[in-house]
Order: C-alpha cells, then structure tokens, then sequence
C-alpha cells in the first residue's frame, strides 16, 4: 500500500456519552460519606437499581435511613422516570413525622435534579445532599443495601420463567418482609 500510495479512509470514531447536560444545578455533598445518624430521620440515601430478567426490565428506587439502614419507602416500576422516585418521595413524606427534615443524599442522576423533584424536596422542607459526579462511594450505604439485595434475592434463584408482575410481587414482599424484621 505505501508502494502504490494508497491510504485508507478511516471513519472518525465517536465515543458514546450519555451526558446531555446540566438540568439543573449540583447541590454540595453535605453527607462527605459520613452515614453515621444518632437518630431516625436524620440522614436519608437514595438510588435507582436495576433488575434485568428475561422478561424485561425492573426498577427499584427506594430511601435507606442512615440511622438503622430501613427502608423508608420504595417505589418499583418498569420505567426508570420521574414518577417512580416522585411516588417513592412522596411515600416518604407522608411517614415523615412532624419537625423532622432529614438530608436527603442521591447521586447527580437526572431524577433528582427535575424540577418537580426540587419543588417537593423545599416543599417538604428537606435537605439535598449529592454525590460528586462519577463517584459510587459517596453514596456507598445506599450501593451496599443494593448489592445486599441482589444477592440475597436476585442472584439466588433463575428467573427464567418469571414475569414482570410476580417478579415485582417478590420484590415487593421482601422488602415488606424487611421492614418487619
């Protein structure tokens, strides 16, 4: 090829980035990864996990309690959108008691930076604490009840014959079975 000069044409490879912007601003990170609390209602985590089985696809957005680890309230759904971290919020804030406003810690996902999450967070009073961007371990509590959960139910047994509804049942009901433990 270089005795004939002939050169290859190659085609730019663009890499893939999800990143699409700021919706709106990053709030600091007030957590710093300290998920000590001395009592309930004090520090709150939250996240979206995924759950793949052949049927398709499971969301579980869910609030730990820094205090004991509980589950607050959870929200399950096949869409990872607003109204499924909005239904799990409000969940919380209704089992919130009188004059508690926990710091509310997630990660910089476009969940919690739409504007209809904001206005319920400052309506509710609570505080917003996030993760620097691209870092798992500053929401590290929340991961661990995640994994531990994956574990101990989803990796345990194969879903080969389950559908989306009796799946999300078994979600549901462990994490019902879990708060009465």
């Amino acid at each position: 090829m270089c005795e004939e000069h002939l050169i290859v044409r190659e085609k730019k490879k663009r890499r893939h980035r999800s990143y699409l912007g700021e919706i709106s601003p990053a709030v600091p990170n007030i957590l710093e990864r300290n998920f000590h609390a001395e009592k309930p209602n004090e520090k709150w985590l939250t996240d979206l996990t995924e759950f793949r089985i052949p049927a398709g696809k499971v969301y579980l957005s869910s609030i730990i309690d820094c205090f004991d680890g509980m589950v607050v309230s959870w929200a399950i759904g096949t869409s990872p959108d607003a109204e499924l971290v909005n239904t799990m919020l409000d969940d919380a804030l209704a089992c919130l008691p009188d004059g508690k406003r926990p710091i509310l810690h997630t990660d910089r996902g476009y969940h919690y930076r739409w504007p209809g999450w904001i206005s319920r967070m400052d309506g509710a009073g609570l505080i917003r604490s996030m993760s620097q961007k691209a870092c798992c371990p500053d929401n590290a509590a929340c991961e661990g009840f995640f994994g531990t959960l994956q574990r101990e139910m989803f990796y345990a047994r194969s879903w080969e014959e389950v559908s989306l509804e009796p799946f999300i049942d078994d979600l549901d009901g462990l994490l019902r079975w879990y708060m009465v433990q």
